[in-house]
């Protein structure tokens, strides 16, 4: 999916109440702690707000806030993009921030959540030293300024998985699919990601951190927001 991507249409195949499946769609459902995106359908003139996505089986469930499509319905899909591009800054933010402290600790992600304003990610740190996490963080903010390229493509799964670090998740919950996604930032990040990213770091902004918090054993929590 091209995350820049803002319009398409497409034609109603399952309809639940307010609950629409698609024949394909440019909207991102809520997953990997990237909030779903939102939006509107036109129909004929009509107008259907999309407040809410997820993923159900094999499908995408978009939530509008009333009843009234049918199946066969053909609709345009606009996708809020100020929402859309602000959490794309802040993912893209994000695999930078865990790269570096993976590369400087050794820390592998335990939980992360992104938002419009703030962010969050824990690492399974043993320690917790204010500067280190500090220092991470400039190093970060050094590598979004040099403007890097952003690429994404699909590998199989095998080959993928013979990448070092291609998950940063302690967990390792890779998806069972034969094709993975790959995210990566030359010479800097590469990981197994479903996500919207920007293109190029530049577009990133300024990581700031808000919070530190202690979460219990080996367990931190970093709170970010960014200054364009």
């Amino acid at each position: 999916m091209d995350s820049y991507m803002k319009e398409f249409d497409a034609k109603i195949i399952k309809v639940n109440q307010n609950e629409v499946v698609l024949d394909k769609t440019l909207f991102y459902p809520e997953g990997g702690g990237q909030p779903h995106d939102t939006g509107k359908f036109i129909r004929s003139g009509e107008e259907f707000k999309v407040i809410n996505v997820r993923k159900s089986g094999g499908d995408i469930i978009h939530v509008v806030d009333r009843v009234g499509l049918n199946v066969g319905d053909v609709v345009h899909g606009i996708i809020d993009w100020e929402r859309r591009y602000k959490l794309m800054r802040m993912h893209t933010a994000s695999h930078i921030i865990s790269a570096v402290i993976h590369q400087q600790c050794g820390a592998l992600i335990t939980g992360n959540q992104l938002g419009l304003e703030e962010s969050r990610i824990d690492f399974n740190l043993e320690y917790f030293d204010r500067n280190v996490i500090e220092a991470c963080v400039e190093k970060a903010n050094e590598i979004i300024a040099q403007g890097l390229q952003v690429k994404s493509y699909f590998l199989p799964r095998e080959e993928a998985l013979k990448i070092p670090s291609i998950s940063k998740l302690a967990s390792q919950r890779l998806p069972s699919t034969e094709l993975l996604r790959i995210v990566e930032i030359p010479g800097v990040d590469i990981q197994a990601d479903g996500g919207t990213h920007v293109k190029n770091t530049s577009e990133i902004g300024r990581i700031v951190v808000k919070k530190l918090e202690n979460k219990g054993k080996n367990n931190r929590r970093i709170y970010f927001s960014l200054q364009k």
